[in-house]
């Protein structure tokens, strides 16, 4: 068994709007040949492969595989909802990690529609239907699209309990646009402010405009991850290792605590981030910089929370005291996050993985975190599944 897994390759294509970007086969190539160039690595060497999508046929993975070659190598499909690419580096950390084999590919892609995303199944009962039914009980509004009931409601949740103002959401979208206006492969580089986004079209009253959602997006990524014996004997860059990774799904507070927050996940992140800092022996405040999953600005704030970057009911003094950004405790999603950077379902997960490598190895250039050595993942699905992977400059 090998001690630790190490990532020594990634590589993305920039994110583009729906019908502006290329299929779902070119550009996972795109990205897989990237990961390659960036670890000085032929393909023949990776052992197995881990691919990751929701919209698509089965076997889209060896598809867009057999572009870079062919080499009969064991290609897994995988699907988690919006913690997909994170669920396909899991299983290519475990893979190494077990000693099964010594290099393997985590890839993950969408190519999606415009407009909210929904159900592709409507002859069969929906993996979703319990959490609709909490929703509907909870939030009503039936008027509104699924996606934006389930995380506005979670807002809506922290602030009425702790009066959390609207304008901290529109704080939290300002600061993902700044971060992504320094990103070349961000979807929108646009900066707004806190006021634009407050000006934005409504679509839930009190609760919700439209930039406080992230678009939906086309795009792919990957990364390579081995063990450090086959890092030496390939004179790869062994910099970053996986120094522990969690992945939880729901528990019965999901449906039980009758709040929005846990339907969204706040438990199950909570428990993916525990376990990593125990795992590693650390505490959340020992982290540099933080890619989380930021669907919603709402989703934002409850995950400071969730992950222990501030107490329960102390995310908009956390927001309001820049400490979510360049100069406070933490940076978070200096990618620009999913609300700028885009929200490609299947490759979120291995985008926010390529941000913190290049922080960690120092080359992220303008958005460079100062001194960055620990860095936190959090990527969450619905469904449910949740990804927290804490990477290691070595």
């Amino acid at each position: 068994m090998s001690d630790k897994a190490y990532v020594v390759g990634v590589g993305m294509v920039p994110f583009q709007k729906p019908g502006k970007s290329e299929s779902y086969d070119v550009m996972a190539t795109a990205a897989t040949r990237s990961a390659l160039a960036d670890a000085g690595l032929d393909y023949d060497k990776i052992q197995q492969a881990y691919v990751g999508y929701v919209y698509g046929d089965s076997t889209c993975g060896q598809r867009a595989l057999y572009h870079v070659r062919m080499t009969g190598i064991p290609v897994l499909n995988v699907n988690n909802n919006c913690s997909t690419g994170s669920s396909a580096l899991f299983l290519a950390r475990q893979a190494v990690e077990s000693g099964a084999v010594e290099c393997a590919l985590a890839l993950g892609f969408e190519q999606m529609q415009p407009g909210a995303i929904g159900a592709m199944f409507h002859d069969r009962v929906s993996p979703f239907a319990a959490f609709d039914a909490e929703t509907d009980d909870l939030v009503g509004s039936a008027e509104i699209p699924l996606a934006l009931r389930y995380f506005g409601g979670a807002g809506k949740a922290h602030m009425d309990e702790f009066g959390t103002p609207l304008e901290t959401f529109a704080k939290i979208r300002a600061k993902a646009s700044r971060h992504a206006a320094k990103n070349p492969v961000a979807l929108f580089r646009q900066e707004v402010t806190a006021e634009d986004v407050m000006a934005a079209q409504v679509v839930w009253p009190g609760v919700m405009t439209k930039l406080m959602a992230c678009p939906p997006t086309c795009g792919a990524a990957a990364a390579i991850i081995c063990s450090k014996e086959f890092a030496d004997k390939h004179g790869l860059d062994s910099s970053v290792r996986i120094a522990a990774q969690a992945m939880t799904t729901d528990g019965p507070e999901t449906f039980g605590a009758h709040d929005m927050r846990e339907v969204v996940g706040f438990s199950m992140a909570k428990r993916a981030a525990d376990q990593v800092y125990e795992a590693a022996g650390i505490g959340p405040e020992d982290v540099d910089v933080v890619e989380l999953h930021d669907c919603f600005a709402h989703n934002e704030l409850i995950t400071y929370e969730a992950l222990g970057l501030c107490g329960r009911g102390e995310a908009a003094k956390f927001v309001d005291d820049g400490d979510n950004t360049y100069g406070g405790k933490y940076v978070t999603n200096p990618s620009g996050g999913l609300l700028s950077k885009g929200h490609p379902l299947g490759a979120t997960g291995l985008a926010q993985c390529t941000e913190l490598v290049q922080q960690l190895r120092g080359q992220a250039d303008a958005r460079q975190v100062d001194g960055a050595r620990l860095a936190l993942q959090h990527n969450l699905g619905l469904g449910g599944a949740c990804v927290a992977t804490l990477y290691e400059k070595a």
